[in-house]
């Protein structure tokens, strides 16, 4: 998914000279970079999409976190590994769950 995420990241570290524009949080880029980390790539590219055509004056705007389909594995086997949280998953409604980035993760 690298090949997907490079040219928005390179978006993102432009746009930061840029005034802020976007009328959801979290930002377009943002939820596009999120949505190719958390799922299937067909859907990645489908939901960024629909995202930015939806960011302009004919909507509101505010909190749209991205939502995927999950199924939690049956059995979570722990170790003495340090884990790291990158995405929050919260349960929306049935197999359906909001994707929520970790404050501290980069």
């Amino acid at each position: 998914m690298n090949f997907f995420t490079l040219p928005i990241k390179g978006y993102q570290y432009i746009s930061k000279m840029l005034p802020a524009n976007c009328r959801y949080y979290p930002t377009c880029s943002d939820y596009a970079i999120w949505q190719f980390d958390t799922n299937r790539l067909d859907l990645a590219i489908i939901n960024s999409t629909t995202r930015i055509l939806r960011c302009n004056q004919l909507f509101t705007g505010g909190i749209d976190y991205p939502v995927i389909n999950f199924t939690p594995p049956p059995l979570l086997k722990l170790n003495r590994s340090k884990i790291v949280v990158k995405y929050w998953i919260i349960p929306k409604d049935k197999n359906r769950y909001f994707v929520i980035k970790d404050y501290n993760a980069n």
